[in-house]
């Protein structure tokens, strides 16, 4: 990880669901405002990531049985700017490119509009713009950046839990508020977005609960791993074929020997 990695720590224990971060996202980034619909998620009307929808705050609603306890967890989502990015992985006209502040960038001058990228990110973040023919995502707002601001979702959330700045500090800041929240009883507690997930995301997560919970996957692959085991599969599964036919052409050859043989008995 670069010296310079910039990046952000989304503390969910603080998030109250407000959605500000989407409002100023597509304010200052000028993202069309697209159509909103019941979901039936509980107050997103936005649904998840897209083209038009750089971050989205998701709603998850818990209830025990007897819904005597409840409790709301939200977490506001965008592009992870992960260190083994998927995307820039398959992208065939390097259109992805890592920036000076270690961030994930599309060029939109360069990209052709292939899709790769969209399959090729775990975490379904990357959309199409319809209007331009380019994939679209979190630039963790470029060029707020090279004027030495931070991103506009950091700059209005009302409770900072939405921390900018230099990754090797926030990670610092992360592990003191979960130590924190496990001594006040919060066991299910962990920080999403360490080395083992993807070599480190530049936008990283405390969590309350399992990543599964969130929508958030446990163990995201990248897509030459994933092409390793469907190579791998396809393989012992031509195998397997091959072995049918070889034993069905033996068991045909052997039925078709005691045939001839019994002709000649006779």
């Amino acid at each position: 990880m670069a010296e310079s990695s910039k990046g952000m720590f989304i503390d969910t224990s603080t998030c109250t669901g407000c959605k500000a971060c989407q409002v100023g996202c597509k304010e200052w980034n000028q993202l069309p405002m697209g159509e909103m619909a019941f979901t039936a998620n509980s107050y997103d009307n936005t649904g998840k990531l897209s083209a038009e929808n750089w971050r989205h705050v998701k709603f998850i609603e818990q209830f025990s049985d007897d819904r005597s306890k409840q409790r709301w967890l939200f977490l506001s989502d965008s592009c992870k700017h992960c260190q083994d990015a998927g995307c820039m992985e398959v992208c065939p006209t390097n259109a992805i490119i890592r920036t000076e502040f270690d961030t994930v960038y599309i060029d939109h001058d360069v990209c052709i509009g292939c899709r790769y990228c969209i399959s090729g990110c775990p975490f379904g973040v990357i959309g199409m713009d319809h209007i331009t023919g380019t994939a679209q995502k979190c630039t963790l707002c470029y060029d707020r950046l090279q004027e030495g601001e931070q991103p506009a979702c950091a700059q209005v959330c009302p409770t900072d839990c939405i921390q900018f700045g230099d990754v090797d500090e926030l990670q610092a800041m992360a592990d003191e508020r979960m130590d924190h929240l496990k001594q006040t009883g919060e066991q299910e507690v962990s920080i999403y977005g360490k080395k083992d997930v993807l070599g480190g995301l530049n936008v990283f997560y405390l969590l309350l609960d399992k990543p599964e919970v969130y929508g958030l996957p446990s163990n995201p692959k990248l897509p030459s791993k994933k092409a390793g085991m469907g190579y791998f599969s396809s393989l012992l599964g031509f195998l397997g074929v091959g072995l049918v036919g070889l034993l069905s052409f033996r068991a045909n050859r052997m039925k078709e020997q005691a045939e001839e043989q019994h002709k000649d008995q006779n």
